[in-house]
């Protein structure tokens, strides 16, 4: 943890820009794999195992990233090594996972991608554990950690407006004959600044050296050990009725989110456009541009501005609820023949996802204090490991409930709206409707949360307390 509260501008900076490469890498990715099944014809269980395996992977390699990024004694401190090694990784394995050639055949294609995407989810791992424990332990101010997460949350809110637009150069012929060919080319455009923005944190943040720390062993004949111990790590972490909510109430949000965030395209193309998706021109882009520019310039300043005047609980309740206000706008707002109408609500639309990790990661840090009065251990890797595999594995989860939704109104692409309007009222309906109850149902999880800043202080005082009478 930093000696001092307050953390200058260019370490905030310098981290906001290893949050960029964090969010900038997925929300292409998830671009761009539309591309395995659209034009290298990559069949539905592929495109499963493509998607979900990872996760499982995640779900391995997180908790033992998090508790050998904890234990690492070294002259540069924990965590920076792994950032720069992890940036550069996950930077070579994007280009090479994306050189795909539509006549070497579906099957080699697929183990090809399959294989690359593992190496790269490790560099992800190897990155992003350790990044996001940097960030917990930047200040040990209980405003200050807001701060740090909304600049954080401001600079990698660009991905999102970014990655749009690339639907548009894909499919563009006058930029690239086919999307296929375009990934190949894009994939380089996006790993190498990326693969650098990941780096800036390693190279820029400070860190003390943990050589004299009293850590756990990382030695081969540990490891065993080491995986108990993790686990042991995982029950301690749950005890904590604190980060319990966190971990249920982002779990909800995000997910319900991410559930209806993939019907996008389908709910614009067939409720707005009649199913012709040439006729919607940029209003599919537009809905996620506009909605990250609204959380990028509205959202996270607003957040970190109540967050200071009200509290941080106070503040997490006020934006989800103007969230629940932006989901009932969308579902009257989305008219046939006027999709103009739906950018009025993008701004309160984007108070529930946009607020959510400013907050959450910022009441995370202090739910670590607690575990250190507890264990008597800073263990920012294995609560941010923890958090993370939460996301994660929901987002997997989203991904498959986003099917059974569309199975479930009986919606089918091929068909035209007026061929199916009940489907497509339905997919309106659930789109706007299911993450109000993910949201409802985090609310109430948040609602008893207890760290306030007063509690908070008195913990740093403990923890300031014990630490000179050693």
């Amino acid at each position: 943890m930093s000696n001092t509260s307050k953390v200058p501008m260019g370490q905030k900076i310098a981290f906001g820009f290893g949050m960029l490469a964090n969010q900038m890498f997925p929300a292409i990715l998830g671009i761009f794999m539309v591309v395995l099944v659209e034009d290298l014809g990559f069949s539905g269980w592929m495109w499963s195992l493509v998607f979900l395996f990872p996760r499982i992977f995640d779900a391995i390699t997180d908790p033992i990233m998090g508790f050998i990024s904890d234990n690492t004694k070294s002259k540069w401190g924990r965590r920076r090594q792994y950032v720069l090694i992890g940036g550069i990784l996950m930077g070579l394995a994007y280009i090479f996972m994306w050189q795909l050639n539509k006549a070497d055949g579906v099957e080699f294609n697929f183990w090809y991608f399959f294989l690359w995407s593992l190496v790269f989810y490790l560099g992800l791992t190897i990155f992003s554990v350790p990044y996001v424990a940097m960030g917990y332990e930047m200040s040990d101010d209980f405003h200050e950690r807001t701060n740090i997460m909304a600049i954080a949350q401001f600079i990698g809110q660009w991905a999102w407006v970014i990655a749009p637009l690339f639907w548009i150069i894909m499919y563009d012929e006058s930029w690239f004959p086919s999307a296929d060919v375009a990934v190949k080319e894009l994939a380089i455009w996006v790993a190498i600044p990326c693969a650098i923005c990941a780096m800036v944190p390693a190279i820029f943040i400070k860190s003390k050296p943990t050589l004299d720390e009293d850590y756990e062993p990382l030695n081969s004949a540990n490891i065993g050990n080491s995986v108990m111990k993790i686990f042991l790590s995982f029950v301690e972490a749950f005890k904590i009725k604190e980060f319990r909510k966190l971990c249920g109430a982002t779990f909800l949000i995000f997910n319900a989110f991410n559930t209806v965030a993939a019907l996008t395209f389908f709910v614009i193309v067939y409720k707005l456009f009649n199913g012709d998706a040439g006729a919607s021109g940029i209003w599919v882009s537009m809905f996620g541009c506009l909605g990250a520019l609204g959380t990028t310039f509205i959202v996270i300043p607003s957040v970190a501005w109540m967050s200071k005047k009200l509290g941080k609980k106070k503040a997490f309740m006020l934006s989800q609820s103007i969230s629940l206000v932006g989901y009932i706008m969308l579902y009257f707002l989305f008219i046939p023949g006027k999709p103009w109408m739906y950018i009025i609500a993008l701004p309160f639309f984007s108070f529930g996802i946009g607020s959510l990790f400013t907050i959450m990661m910022s009441m995370t840090a202090d739910v670590i204090d607690i575990d250190e009065i507890n264990t008597g251990k800073r263990r920012e890797g294995i609560f941010g490991a923890i958090y993370w595999w939460m996301v994660k594995v929901g987002y997997g989860i989203a991904g498959a409930l986003s099917g059974v939704i569309i199975t479930v109104v009986g919606f089918n692409s091929d068909l035209a709206t007026t061929d199916q309007q009940a489907a497509v009222d339905g997919l309106h309906a659930f789109f706007c409707f299911f993450p109000m109850i993910g949201t409802i149902f985090a609310m109430l999880i948040m609602r008893n949360y207890s760290i306030t800043e007063e509690r908070a202080n008195e913990i740093r005082e403990k923890l300031k307390t014990r630490k000179n009478h050693k």
